[in-house]
């Protein structure tokens, strides 16, 4: 016979209308047995063939055998270096799979920890070795990578596609004022280091530096509140231009009407992994991305002197396209798609946790640590950094991109690129 509850009905011993809730053990097992996911053997298929990228997972061992055994220096900078590019990527995806299990808020804060991991890691490695130089032109470099190189090809490719695409302005705006406040913090030190002289205040530097770090850390953590909860629908894509009527679906019947129908007819996206592979996967992963980052940067002088290049040129081209190869695919291909929000997300909004989240995170480890990194760079980067901020800003204030914008984009990222093969 049913039992009937009502609720003055008290639950004793755990139970409750539902049944009796699962113990801690239970929890695990279903855990480990990753019921109603998919199985442990799909999860590995998944991981070790998901991407052609894995292919240059043999690079990893050579880029351990040639570390330990001290082989030519060009050749452990160049097996680290291509090591790192296929362990960018399932860094990536394990994050992705996580994310299906996990909600849309903790998606979001994981993603957000993670995006940027192996910026993170070659910073770390870089940090404790006293490679400061390294440290800020990776750092800066994957800024420029990302709001000029990357986003400048993606307006390129969908210019070829269609004549103009749109995206949406309000959360355009909101990420270019964020980005103009990271700029703003470097530019105060460099304008401090100025107005003491030509003598450096280390001490007044590390002071700004560090509660500056404190400051951008708490407004990004503002900013993740902003774009995953109180603003969300800015950064779901379901938003164009809604100041334009002809092209914003919040203006126009008919283009939401269509929009809708592609959203039904697209096919949902479902996880190829169960969350402990993916959690796994990320550990391990992250571990072993720690080992070659730290071999590339211990690589880094000897190449760097052996075959005359320069230092910064490293740090602020090369090294960041390896860090972002996977992002730059994944922009490109949404903008080719007429996604641009996911496109902006992943240019703009990969800067954004560059300038606001990993160099003050950067900061407050050499705090930490005892190695002092602050905010001051020098005249010429900081220089750079603020056109590049400017031009970006520009072109996306209106919420519309073409071919000609991303031809602009990529110029200037060539010309900062020539600039710093010859420093």
């Amino acid at each position: 016979m049913m039992a009937s509850y009502s609720e003055r009905s008290p639950l004793l011993n755990g139970t409750s209308p539902e049944g009796p809730k699962p113990t801690i053990s239970q929890r695990l097992s279903s855990l480990i047995e990753a019921e109603g996911e998919p199985s442990w053997p799909n999860s590995i298929r998944s991981f070790v063939f998901g991407t052609y990228l894995n292919v240059l997972l043999v690079f990893v061992p050579l880029s351990f055998i040639s570390h330990n055994l001290n082989w030519d220096a060009a050749l452990r900078f160049s097996f680290s270096f291509l090591a790192i590019v296929p362990l960018a990527k399932l860094l990536g995806d394990c994050t992705e799979q996580m994310s299906f299990s996990l909600g849309q808020t903790l998606a979001g804060l994981l993603n957000a920890s993670f995006g940027n991991a192996v910026e993170i890691i070659v910073g770390v490695a870089a940090l404790l070795q006293d490679e400061m130089e390294i440290v800020q032109t990776s750092m800066l470099g994957s800024v420029l990578s990302n709001i000029l190189l990357v986003l400048g090809c993606s307006f390129i490719a969908g210019g070829l596609v269609r004549k103009e695409s749109n995206f949406q302005v309000t959360a355009a705006q909101a990420s270019s004022s964020l980005m103009t406040l990271s700029c703003i913090t470097l530019v105060l030190p460099a304008a401090y280091n100025s107005a003491q002289g030509n003598e450096k205040n280390e001490h007044g530097l590390a002071i700004i530096s560090r509660g500056t770090s404190v400051i951008l850390l708490v407004v990004y953590i503002i900013y993740l509140v902003f774009q995953l909860k109180t603003h969300a629908s800015l950064y779901d894509g379901t938003n164009n231009n809604p100041s334009d009527p002809e092209s914003g679906p919040a203006n126009n019947p008919s283009s939401r009407e269509a929009d809708g129908q592609a959203a039904l007819n697209e096919p949902k996206e479902e996880p190829t992994m169960n969350l402990l592979s993916a959690t796994l996967g990320l550990l391990v992963v992250t571990v072993i991305t720690s080992f070659c980052a730290d071999y590339l940067v211990a690589s880094i002088e000897e190449t760097a002197e052996r075959y005359h290049i320069p230092k910064k040129f490293i740090g602020l081209i090369l090294l960041p396209i390896v860090a972002n190869a996977a992002e730059h695919v994944t922009a490109v291909w949404m903008a080719m798609k007429n996604k641009m929000e996911i496109t902006i997300g992943v240019c703009v909004g990969s800067s954004i946790q560059i300038a606001t989240f990993v160099i003050p995170l950067l900061v407050i480890i050499g705090w930490a640590s005892g190695h002092n990194l602050t905010l001051y760079f020098a005249n010429f980067e900081t220089v750079v950094f603020f056109v590049a901020v400017i031009l970006t800003n520009t072109l996306i204030q209106d919420g519309k991109s073409n071919y000609m914008e991303g031809v602009l984009l990529i110029s200037l990222y060539l010309v900062i690129a020539l600039a710093f093969w010859v420093t």
